[in-house]
């Protein structure tokens, strides 16, 4: 009975725990659709590898609100789109445009590569100079060891 009584208190605990599922409705399969693709398609800007579709933080459900607000009156993608983007930045899209202000961005993962790439190169060419450096100094000395010791040979006959 004991054992009951604590297994029915656990239950009643659990239950605030359960997830909460939003349920909206739509005139037509293509509001959903889109509501679904740009909710996917939008970023959440406090999780930041989230989108808004996944995320429960209280800024990803005032874009879910709005976004579903925007699909239901009408508003195309590209609208949408421009209204977060203008509110949020461009960072709240997962696909920014190409443009002077995400210039940087876009270019960022070639110029460390090539960055990289070059001090790779740098890295090489200052190790074989060292390299034909250090080689060069062992030959000279065991060339004076040699003429030094022609001359001793020389020197007793």
């Amino acid at each position: 009975m004991r054992m009951l009584s604590g297994l029915l208190a656990l239950l009643l605990l659990a239950l605030p725990v359960q997830a909460t599922e939003e349920v909206l409705s739509f005139d037509n399969e293509t509001q959903r659709r889109l509501y679904l693709q740009l909710t996917a398609e939008l970023r959440c800007p406090q999780c930041q590898n989230q989108n808004i579709a996944d995320s429960n933080a209280v800024v990803s459900v005032d874009m879910r609100q709005k976004t579903y607000d925007m699909v239901m009156q009408g508003s195309s993608r590209t609208e949408v789109l421009d209204y977060m983007v203008d509110r949020y930045g461009y960072f709240v899209h997962y696909q920014p445009p190409l443009n002077r202000y995400t210039l940087l961005l876009w270019l960022a993962p070639l110029l460390m590569l090539l960055g990289l790439g070059w001090l790779q190169f740098k890295r090489r060419r200052m190790q074989l100079s060292t390299d034909s450096n250090e080689a060069a100094e062992p030959a000279a000395q065991l060339d004076a060891e040699l003429d030094k010791l022609i001359d001793q040979y020389r020197s007793k006959k």
